[in-house]
């Protein structure tokens, strides 16, 4: 009899993964077995579960903040960035290098690998001199929390989860439910 729940746990500990302790900052995180590295992937080869998202707009921002960058115009209203078209405000993301004097109000720290990270509505920033500017974060920088309109997507028969072109896996840290960043999509 002994036998027999010994073969139980045995299997249910190979079937639920590997544990993986991570000495930079004594967190145990639980990981699939099945692990992909992803890194760098191109469009072509993400499916979407929703394949088309709709591109919401409005017509007017209370009291927006003009940000000219690179020769476009963003502007900034309700911790999001927008730009002009057609008549309508559209909410974008700003590519990485877009430098701002001020985050915004809901950012949070995030250390990984000796860089402070400020994250906000699924951008990353670093401290650039008086300047914070949107970078990608790097492999592995886990966050607790991905915006509301994230999307998940599968690449090669995995699913990921994925938000302004960063892709995400679902991770165990320290019995919490975290998000770690394991790849890029490259727009075609």
């Amino acid at each position: 009899m002994k036998n027999i729940y010994k073969t139980i746990v045995l299997s249910i500990v190979l079937l639920s993964g590997i544990t993986e302790v991570t000495a930079q900052n004594r967190t145990t995180k639980t990981v699939a077995t099945k692990k992909v590295s992803v890194k760098r992937v191109p469009s072509s080869k993400v499916v979407y579960k929703t394949p088309k998202s709709k591109v919401a707009t409005v017509r007017t921002l209370p009291n927006k903040t003009n940000i000219k960058y690179n020769g476009q115009n963003y502007y900034y209203s309700n911790n999001k960035y927008y730009t002009y078209s057609q008549g309508h405000y559209v909410n974008i993301m700003p590519k990485v290098g877009f430098k701002t004097r001020v985050l915004p109000q809901n950012f949070v720290k995030v250390n990984f690998k000796n860089h402070n990270y400020f994250q906000s509505q699924g951008m990353f920033y670093i401290q650039s001199g008086s300047d914070y500017e949107v970078v990608d974060p790097e492999i592995g920088t886990i966050v607790y929390e991905l915006p509301s309109d994230y999307e998940k997507v599968t690449i090669d028969g995995q699913t990921y989860y994925e938000y302004g072109n960063i892709l995400y896996e679902k991770v165990q840290d320290n019995g919490a439910r975290a998000y770690e960043v394991v790849g890029f999509i490259d727009a075609n």
